[in-house]
């Protein structure tokens, strides 16, 4: 049959125009590498960063440090506010905490469940009792209640702030331009690089594990509220404006209004994030489930720390439930608002019976011990599966041969390479796909690299981002295909990634430890885990968005299902497909630091040594070096919109 071409863009350039361009660029980028090279060759010989190009900073991060220690006890600064900043936060968490105890696990359990019912309905309702028993059932009701106070506090206060820079960037294209940058490294920053200079001062506990937490949190909240602003219907706003409406009263009555469910979409998403750091928070004194995740990661004790970690994905599975379900019945009539107070009095009612019952903490005899039997099955696992596995081959076969055929040859390869030539490439990609600030950006995020003195460390780093991205994109776009053409398998597929991308790093590092070893293999795995479910999720999301009237004509033109995917849903989705790359890049940066527990080095062990010692230098170096490598990866694949002069374009 013939051959089905996807509809194209009216924006879209001629294929002949876009191969010129190309070629211009790499025209131009080759006759500047053969006027610069030379110069850096015979300067600055050698494959490394050169020297006389770096620059020292641990000797004003160590000033800075030493600062801070000697004056946290007098300097007014901490005194007068960063000292009140703590004690509100303490005061907050406690008074959560103490309200989540005496209301009692009965009281808690039907508010929870009634409160999903309210904004969603009785299956959902009944989902969210059954989480809440099932955290008392495998002993951790104390510990659950110590993080929900952390997390509702944390969460809170990351509303606040992204909600405000939100509205700053939404309002104003120049503070937009300005917060971009800080909300990106905010991101991308690991959270082990930043703990250190928030445990200088505030100390260890729960103000800077809620700090910490902040953060991390607050940027998909300022995006997402930015995002809705700006994207509000004009003809409503015009509409509005004619009524002589201040800008006030348009920002109160129309914009914030029309962007509600942009602006529910960021609590969900800062809920997930904040349930995320729960963990690395434990490493800063956060308490509650984190905690016992970290205790029984450091005695080898997998059962105990899957026991701690189930109850912190069913925590974040119900909230994004019931946040999600919020923001679909946004605009609905649904239930009545007497509802609520039918809700609250039962709730009321319940908490009551079981504080008068004597139900207040959870019965000893109530619990289940899950630590045994996963410990007996984990070490089933290391025994049948990492060596001597017929054919196949042990999972520490696997783990070798990607070291010795992936890893290895793409980190001796970047490493040999002249650093300026490494330039050059990244110069490349992001002008081929972009514009020349693109490629301007991402040379100066991979200069930064070599001026911070983390040249070698960084480009093993690279290589490890590199070959879990490859794998995670391919594992993921496979997936998500499947996700897109199948409801039943979409269906199946959403409880196993709620439970990929809500499960703490930790929990499933021993795991793989124990199946892959230690070393630089299990730090991709695990970045490879953790980044999946993002990829998978968008790519079936962008698939299934594509405009059906295209999809009705190409099966009228008697396209097969896979001429279907290949020449019309592939093309409409890439934008989707394009953000699932930069999700995964970025997944698997956040990672990294994770690898460098494992084995993984490079980068990820010097932010880690860096906290343990108290280095303020060699954590916040390496930590800015993952940064700018994010920056560049960002910039050399996320292709940028190129701005027309012609009239009537």
């Amino acid at each position: 049959m013939a051959t089905i071409t996807a509809p194209t863009s009216s924006k879209a350039a001629p294929p002949g125009i876009l191969t010129h361009t190309a070629v211009r660029k790499l025209l131009i980028l080759a006759l500047a590498a053969a006027i610069l090279a030379p110069i850096a060759a015979t300067q600055w010989s050698g494959a490394t960063w050169p020297s006389a190009l770096t620059v020292d900073v641990s000797e004003p991060l160590g000033r800075a440090s030493d600062w801070i220690i000697d004056n946290r006890d007098s300097h007014p600064l901490f005194l007068y506010f960063f000292g009140h900043v703590s004690n509100i936060v303490v005061i907050a968490v406690r008074a959560v905490y103490l309200a989540l105890l005496a209301v009692g696990w009965a009281g808690v359990t039907a508010i929870g469940a009634l409160v999903a019912w309210r904004v969603a309905d009785v299956k959902l309702a009944l989902g969210t009792a059954a989480a809440f028993l099932a955290c008392g059932l495998l002993g951790m009701w104390v510990p659950t209640m110590q993080t929900l106070a952390l997390m509702v506090v944390a969460v809170l206060a990351s509303v606040a702030v992204g909600a405000l820079l939100g509205l700053a960037a939404g309002l104003s294209d120049r503070m937009d331009r300005v917060l971009r940058p800080v909300l990106d490294t905010m991101q991308v920053l690991p959270a082990f690089a930043y703990l250190l200079p928030v445990v200088l001062v505030f100390g260890i506990g729960v103000p800077a594990a809620v700090l910490a937490t902040v953060v991390y949190a607050a940027p998909p909240m300022a995006r997402l509220t930015s995002l809705g602003l700006r994207g509000a219907d004009k003809e409503v706003l015009e509409a509005v404006e004619s009524l002589g409406t201040t800008s006030r009263q348009r920002l109160l009555t129309a914009r914030i209004p029309l962007a509600r469910k942009e602006l529910l979409l960021g609590v969900n998403q800062t809920i997930m994030m904040a349930l995320s750091m729960a963990v690395i928070a434990s490493v800063i004194g956060a308490g509650g489930l984190g905690d016992r995740v970290y205790q029984a990661l450091a005695s080898v004790d997998v059962g105990a720390a899957l026991a701690a970690g189930i109850p912190i994905v069913l925590l974040a599975v119900v909230l994004d439930r019931v946040t999600g379900a919020a923001g679909e019945r946004l605009g609905e009539s649904g239930k009545s608002p007497v509802t609520w107070l039918y809700a609250l009095v039962v709730a009321a009612a319940v908490a009551l019976t079981g504080r008068l019952a004597g139900f207040l903490d959870w019965p000893d005899g109530w619990e289940l011990n899950i630590a045994e039997p996963v410990n007996r099955a984990v070490d089933w696992m290391t025994a049948h599966l990492y060596s001597g596995v017929p054919v196949v081959g042990g999972t520490a076969d696997w783990a070798a041969h990607f070291t010795s055929w992936v890893l290895n040859p793409l980190r001796d390869g970047l490493q040999w390479l002249p650093w300026w030539s490494v330039l050059l490439i990244v110069a490349a990609l992001a002008w081929l796909i972009g514009t020349w600030r693109t490629a301007l950006t991402a040379v100066l995020a991979m200069a930064a690299i070599g001026v911070l003195g983390v040249w070698k460390p960084s480009l093993d780093t690279l290589s490890q981002v590199l070959a879990a991205v490859a794998v995670t994109l391919v594992i993921g776009f496979a997936t998500g295909v499947a996700a897109a053409r199948s409801d039943r398998f979409e269906r199946l597929l959403r409880p196993v990634l709620d439970v990929f991308q809500t499960m703490p790093q930790f929990v499933y590092l021993i795991p793989v430890v124990a199946l892959f070893g230690v070393g630089r293999a299990p730090a991709v795995a695990a970045a490879v885990v953790y980044a999946l479910p993002a990829v998978v999720r968008i790519t079936a999301q962008g698939l299934r968005q594509v405009d059906p009237a295209a999809m009705e004509s190409a099966r009228s033109l008697g396209a097969t299902s896979g001429q279907q995917l290949r020449q019309v849903q592939l093309p409409l989705a890439r934008p989707a497909l394009l953000l699932a790359v930069n999700q995964g890049v970025v997944l698997v940066l956040a990672v990294v630091i994770i690898g460098g527990l494992v084995g993984g080095g490079a980068l990820g062990y010097q932010v880690v040594f860096g906290l343990a010692q108290g280095d303020l230098a060699t954590g916040l170096v390496a930590g800015a070096a993952i940064v700018c490598l994010g920056l560049m990866l960002d910039r050399v694949t996320q292709p940028t919109e190129r701005r027309t002069t012609k009239k009537g374009a």
